[in-house]
């Protein structure tokens, strides 16, 4: 009987599991206003997304010290912080974390996102008692450095072999690879399929619904330690 490749499926925040990507650009270009910085273009801003906030604002102001970046840091966050609200979830994410719940996964989440933040937006959409784990950036490090995955499987008790990690970007990928784990792409969010597969995952789909039919395709296997063939796309 063929038998479960993945016991721990870890899941990005940002522009995977939440539409947010929208919202965090603005929020940035926002901050920048605030500070009479020059507005960045958007796909540069956009790219860093998946990062954590410091690393991010390393890579789009290298020049500046940290005292703007801890200035820049708070105008951020106060726009992208409304009371009482949350970004929406991507369709499906809800049914598709309950059928993978009920179907005996552990689900983990690994990003670039504030513990504060985290635990606001997954207060906000009900979606706290779906997750055995979760690490942030400023916890640990910042992707692609492997270890916050690398934490959460010895948390969890799960070899990186039977570990996939799902995200939007090439930080994703580039984790789950240096952490010797599975990755699986997802294009609705940040990067493109051709910047996701340049990190070698397992395979790429296009949305959240198309998970349970890959995942019933690549995730079953006689021998639960062999690696996954050449990725695939989803259809």
């Amino acid at each position: 009987m063929p038998t479960k490749r993945y016991r721990l499926l870890v899941f990005d925040w940002d522009g995977t599991l939440m539409d947010s990507v929208g919202h965090i650009v603005a929020s940035m270009h926002a901050a920048m206003a605030d500070l009479n910085v020059p507005r960045l273009p958007e796909a540069q801003v956009q790219d860093v997304i998946g990062l954590g906030l410091r690393e991010a604002l390393d890579t789009l102001f290298p020049d500046r010290d940290g005292e703007f970046k801890d200035r820049f840091t708070a105008r951020y966050r106060a726009h992208f912080v409304t009371p009482g609200r949350v970004p929406p979830l991507f369709p499906d994410a809800e049914l598709v974390l309950e059928a993978l719940d009920a179907a005996g996964y552990l689900l983990a989440v690994a990003t670039g996102k504030s513990r504060q933040g985290l635990l606001r937006e997954l207060h906000g959409t009900g979606l706290e008692r779906r997750f055995h784990a979760s690490r942030c950036a400023e916890e640990t490090c910042s992707k692609p450095d492997p270890r916050m995955l690398l934490e959460i499987m010895a948390e969890l008790g799960v070899d990186p072999g039977a570990t996939l990690m799902i995200g939007d970007t090439e930080y994703d990928m580039a984790m789950a690879r240096n952490a010797g784990a599975h990755g699986l792409g997802i294009t609705h969010g940040v990067h493109s399929a051709e910047r996701l597969l340049r990190h070698g995952p397992t395979g790429c789909i296009d949305a959240l619904s198309q998970f349970p039919k890959w995942l019933a395709q690549a995730g079953s296997v006689a021998d639960t330690g062999a690696r996954s063939g050449p990725a695939q796309r989803g259809g």
